[in-house]
C-alpha cells in the first residue's frame, strides 16, 4: 500500500491512485473537448500585429492578405484542426492558425464619429468621441448598448455603431 501522508492513518492503495489519475485525465480531456466546441460563428481578436490570411487551412496555401492591427476584432466562420477561417470588418476572409487569434473581445467603431456616453442612454453626458476604426475592449452590453474601453476611456456606445458583437449576443 502507498501512504498519502507519512505518519497519518490515511492510506491509499495503488488502485485508488490509478482511479484518481484516470478521473483527472478524463476531466482534462473533457475540458479540451469543451474548448473545441465553441459556437460558430463567433468573434475574437487578433493576437499579433501581423497576421497572414491564407486562402486555405495550412501553410502550403498562399497568403492573400496580411492583417496588421493587433487587437482587431475578427469573426471566426469555420474551424479545421488548428486553422480558423476568419472575416474582418471589411469582409476579407481567409485562414489563420489558431495561435493568431485571442478570445479577448474587442470592437471597432464603424461608420462615422461616434459618441461614447457615461451611461447607456443617448441623453447621457458624452465622455469621448471615437473615429471610425478605433478599437476598444468590449466590457459589457445591455440591450442596444455596449460599454467599451477605447484608449483607457470607458463609455457606452450603441451596439449598431461598432463591429465585433452580434445584435442579440449576451455580453456580461
Amino acid at each position: 500500500m502507498l501512504s498519502l501522508f507519512r505518519g497519518r492513518s490515511t492510506l491509499l492503495s495503488l488502485p485508488w491512485w490509478l482511479a484518481i489519475l484516470t478521473l483527472l485525465h478524463g476531466l482534462a480531456h473533457d475540458a479540451g473537448a469543451a474548448e473545441k466546441a465553441l459556437p460558430l460563428p463567433r468573434f475574437v481578436s487578433l493576437r499579433e500585429d501581423e497576421v497572414n490570411l491564407r486562402s486555405g487551412p495550412g501553410e502550403r496555401y498562399p497568403i492573400d492578405w496580411v492583417l496588421t492591427r493587433k487587437g482587431m476584432p475578427v469573426e471566426i466562420l469555420q474551424e479545421f484542426d488548428v486553422w480558423r477561417k476568419i472575416r474582418d470588418a471589411q469582409g476579407s476572409e481567409g485562414w489563420v492558425h489558431e495561435r493568431m487569434v485571442s478570445g479577448a473581445r474587442t470592437v471597432m467603431v464603424t461608420g462615422a464619429i461616434r459618441t461614447l456616453h457615461a451611461d447607456p442612454d443617448s441623453a447621457a453626458p458624452a465622455v469621448a468621441r471615437a473615429e471610425p476604426g478605433v478599437i476598444g475592449d468590449l466590457l459589457e452590453c445591455r440591450d442596444a448598448w455596449c460599454r467599451i474601453d477605447a484608449q483607457h476611456v470607458k463609455g457606452w456606445v450603441q451596439r449598431s455603431e461598432v463591429w465585433g458583437v452580434y445584435a442579440a449576443e449576451p455580453v456580461p
